[in-house]
C-alpha cells in the first residue's frame, strides 16, 4: 500500500454548506467522481458540477422522509474495502461497488437544537444515523479514505487537494480520522446525556479547548476547554491565565447569590473573596468592599452585579487588578478601565451556570451537586434567648453566602452588609476565627455589633466566646453537633443571639 492515496472519487452529505463549494469546484477540476444525496447533490447540480446520485449506485430510492438514504453495502463497501485485500478487490468487483476515496460528511445540529428548546421529536429527528455511520466507516479505513467531519476542515482540506494534486499522505488520513472519532465520540455523548435520566454515570465531552499560557505554574502545561466566548464578552486585555480563569469562576460563582440584589462589589484573590459590600450605589459598594483588605485587593478580581459607572471606573483605575466583571459599563468607563494595557474588561451574559461541579482525585474524577442551596430567612431557627433583629439577620444572610463561597474551614464576619475580615482554609475553626479577628483589627474594623458566619457546626463553645469577647453579637451556623447545647448556652448567658440553618457549606 502506497503512504499517497489520489483522490479519484468523493461522497459529499453535508447539513453545512458553508466553505463546501471551493471544495467542490477543486475535486471537479482533478477530474474526481462525485456522489451525492439530497440537499448537497442539488447543492452541488446548481453549481454546475456533475455529481451522481447516491441512488444510482443503491438502485434504492431514499426512503422513510430521507431517514435511510446512504445505509446500503454499496456505500459501506466503496467506504470500507481495503485496497491490499485480494478477497475484498475481487468482492468489489464481483458485486460493481464503486470506490470511495474521500468522504464528507457532517451530522446533524443535535446539541443547537437541545439549546434552542425545541420539542422532543425535533430533537430526535437530529440524532444522525446514516451520518455518524459514514464517518466512523470512513475514519475506520483511513488506509485507504480520507475522512472530513467538519466545515471547520473545509480550509485545510482544500489546500491539501491544491498541494498535492489530490494525493493526501498517510499521514494526514490518519489525522483527519483523529479529528473524525473526536467529533463522532462528543457527539455520542451528548446524546447520551440528553437521554440519562437514571444511570449514574459520567460522561463528559469538550471539544473547544484553548491551550493556555501555563497552569497554576509556569512549568506546568494548561489548557481550558468550554465555551467562554458564550459567557463573556471580552473588551480589553491580555490573555486570562490558568489562575485567572478558577478567580474568575470564583467571582462568578459568588455574585451569582447576589443577583437582582442591590448594587454588591466583591474582590477576589485566589479564589476567596477579601472585599465584599452591598450599598446604595455601585461606587459606594466598591469603595466598602476595598476597604475590606486593601493590601490583599492588588493583583485581584474584580466583580460587580451591576453596571459599572465612570465615577467607579476613576476608583477602579488607581488598583492594579488582573480582572474586572461586570453585567454592563458606561462607555466612559470602558475608556477609564482600558488605561491599563494589560487589565482584562469582562461583560458578564445571562448564561445559566453549570450544576454539577468536578474535579480530579486519585486516578478518577468526583462529581458532585453544585452547593445551590442559599441560607434564606425561612431556613432560620433561632436557637437562643435573645431574637436577632431584622439587621442582623440581613447581615448573617450575607455572610452566610460568602462563607458558602470560601475555602473551609472559614468564618465570616460582616457588619452592615460588609465584609470585616474572614479566616480561610484554615484546619482549626478557632484558628480561623482569630485570623479573621486579627485582619478585621488590622484593617481597624470595629466589631462591635458584627455577625460571624460559620461553613460548619461550633463542637464547642470556645468560637463563640472568642467571637463575644471581640464585640461580636449574632451567630448565623448550620448547627448539628451533639455539644451545640453547650455554645447555646454561652450566647444566653452573654446576651448573644444564635440562629442555625440545618446546612452545611463546607468548600473542599
Amino acid at each position: 500500500m502506497s503512504n499517497t492515496k489520489k483522490i479519484q472519487s468523493a461522497l459529499i452529505s453535508v447539513f453545512h454548506k458553508d466553505g463546501l463549494s471551493p471544495i467542490v469546484e477543486e475535486l471537479h477540476k482533478q477530474g474526481v467522481i462525485i456522489y451525492s444525496t439530497g440537499g448537497t447533490e442539488q447543492f452541488i447540480k446548481e453549481k454546475g458540477i456533475p455529481v451522481v446520485p447516491v441512488e444510482e449506485v443503491t438502485s434504492y430510492p431514499s426512503i422513510l422522509g430521507g431517514r435511510v438514504k446512504t445505509l446500503h453495502p454499496k456505500v459501506f463497501g466503496g467506504i470500507l474495502n481495503r485496497q491490499d485485500n485480494e478477497s475484498d478487490v475481487e468482492e468489489m468487483k464481483s458485486f460493481e461497488i464503486p470506490q470511495l476515496d474521500l468522504v464528507i460528511v457532517d451530522l446533524y445540529p443535535f446539541e443547537k437544537t437541545v439549546a434552542s428548546g425545541a420539542s422532543e421529536q425535533d430533537i430526535i429527528e437530529k440524532i444522525d444515523i446514516g451520518g455518524i455511520s459514514l464517518i466512523r466507516a470512513a475514519a475506520k479505513n483511513f488506509k485507504d479514505v480520507l475522512c472530513v467531519s467538519s466545515m471547520q476542515d473545509y480550509t485545510e482540506l482544500l489546500a491539501l487537494l491544491q498541494e498535492n494534486s489530490g494525493e493526501i499522505s498517510l499521514k494526514n488520513r490518519k489525522r483527519f480520522a483523529a479529528k473524525a472519532f473526536n467529533i463522532s465520540s462528543h457527539y455520542d455523548t451528548a446524546i447520551f446525556n440528553y437521554f440519562n435520566e437514571e444511570e449514574v454515570v459520567y460522561k463528559e465531552s469538550q471539544t473547544q479547548g484553548k491551550q493556555l499560557r501555563y497552569g497554576e505554574n509556569p512549568h506546568q502545561e494548561g489548557f481550558f476547554f468550554g465555551d467562554f466566548d458564550m459567557m463573556f464578552d471580552k473588551l480589553h486585555g491580555k490573555e486570562l491565565s490558568y489562575n485567572n480563569l478558577l478567580d474568575v469562576d470564583a467571582a462568578v460563582n459568588l455574585m451569582e447569590e447576589f443577583k437582582n440584589e442591590a448594587p454588591t462589589f466583591a474582590i477576589l484573590k485566589h479564589n476567596n473573596a477579601c472585599g465584599l459590600a452591598q450599598r446604595g450605589t455601585v461606587l459606594e459598594a466598591y469603595t466598602d468592599a476595598l476597604a475590606g483588605d486593601p493590601v490583599s485587593a492588588f493583583g485581584g478580581i474584580l466583580i460587580s452585579n451591576t453596571e459599572i459607572d465612570a465615577a467607579t471606573a476613576t476608583q477602579i483605575h488607581k488598583l492594579f487588578c488582573e480582572v474586572v466583571i461586570a453585567p454592563s459599563y458606561s462607555a466612559e468607563a470602558i475608556e477609564i478601565l482600558k488605561g491599563k494595557k494589560n487589565r482584562i474588561l469582562l461583560i458578564q451574559k445571562e448564561v445559566a451556570l453549570p450544576t454539577k461541579t468536578v474535579r480530579t482525585c486519585l486516578d478518577g474524577v468526583l462529581v458532585q451537586d453544585k452547593d445551590l442551596k442559599t441560607d434564606a430567612v425561612k431556613d432560620l431557627k433561632t436557637v437562643t434567648k435573645v431574637t436577632p433583629t431584622e439587621a442582623q439577620v440581613a447581615d448573617m444572610l450575607f455572610a452566610s453566602k460568602l462563607s458558602k463561597h470560601t475555602k473551609s474551614n472559614t468564618i465570616v464576619l460582616a457588619k452592615n452588609k460588609q465584609l470585616c475580615a474572614s479566616g480561610t482554609g484554615q484546619t482549626s475553626r478557632v484558628d480561623a476565627l482569630r485570623q479573621a479577628i486579627a485582619k478585621a483589627k488590622a484593617f481597624e474594623f470595629d466589631l462591635t455589633g458584627a455577625v460571624m458566619a460559620s461553613d460548619a457546626f461550633f463542637p464547642f463553645p470556645d468560637c463563640v466566646e472568642i467571637a463575644d469577647n471581640a464585640g461580636i453579637t449574632a451567630v448565623i451556623q448550620p448547627g448539628g453537633s451533639i455539644k451545640d447545647e453547650l455554645s447555646i448556652t454561652y450566647c444566653d448567658e452573654n446576651k448573644m443571639a444564635m440562629v442555625m440553618t440545618g446546612t452545611r457549606h463546607f468548600k473542599h
